[in-house]
């Protein structure tokens, strides 16, 4: 309490990006240079919990209190991680310049993102993403599968069929089954943005950049 510092608010979607929306990508490392350099310690951010389209995309209020937005993915790092081409990102939309269009884009990266994850499939040393699975057990495993069932029952939870509603044991275990492509794919978007934002937040401190985050309502 002894020291004086400023910072800026600036969350994550307003950052400059040829993919429709801010991202964890380069610009975001940009920005940390910009607050280094003016003499700022502090960047706060909004949320980065998952947003839903029927809330506004609202970052204050989420389906997840734990799960990041994977709409936040840099599509250019996912380029460098090779799990996506140069020519994936060739022609892409136009996007406004200066708000975001959450459905175009969302429409644009879940296109990249199954390119992506079918690529992944693919990579014979998977280690890092099973140890991510591992220790996120406790809330990754029920995401997967709240989202691969909301975009199969698009109403709300509680209008699910019974048997899911309530979560009867037999009704999940059919589905895990039945949906474990779509559950698996979610993993993986959660384990390359926490990857990312990870790796964004270790060069924040780097520069000497604290960030002050913020929790869904």
């Amino acid at each position: 309490m002894m020291t004086r510092g400023f910072g800026i608010i600036l969350h994550i979607s307003s950052l400059p990006s040829p993919c429709g929306i801010g991202d964890l990508g380069p610009a975001a490392y940009q920005w940390t240079d910009f607050l280094s350099q003016a003499g700022a310690k502090y960047w706060q951010v909004l949320p980065l919990n998952p947003t839903r389209p029927e809330y506004g995309n609202c970052p204050y209020n989420s389906p997840s209190a734990f799960a990041g937005n994977t709409i936040l993915l840099s599509p250019e790092f996912l380029v460098k991680d090779g799990l996506l081409q140069p020519d994936d990102l060739k022609n892409p939309p136009v996007f406004p310049e200066e708000k975001s269009d959450y459905l175009q884009v969302t429409v644009w990266k879940e296109k990249l993102f199954e390119r992506a994850y079918r690529n992944f499939k693919q990579r014979p040393d998977r280690s890092g993403y099973g140890k991510f699975c591992a220790e996120n057990a406790d809330w990754l495993s029920d995401h997967a599968l709240f989202v691969s069932l909301k975009a199969l029952f698009p109403e709300s939870w509680n209008q699910w069929p019974e048997e899911l509603r309530d979560r009867e044991p037999k009704a999940l275990e059919k589905f895990r089954g039945r949906l474990r492509d779509e559950i698996e794919r979610e993993r993986f978007l959660q384990y390359l943005f926490f990857e990312q934002w990870f790796s964004l937040k270790d060069y924040c401190g780097q520069k000497g950049i604290e960030i002050i985050g913020d929790i869904p309502i």
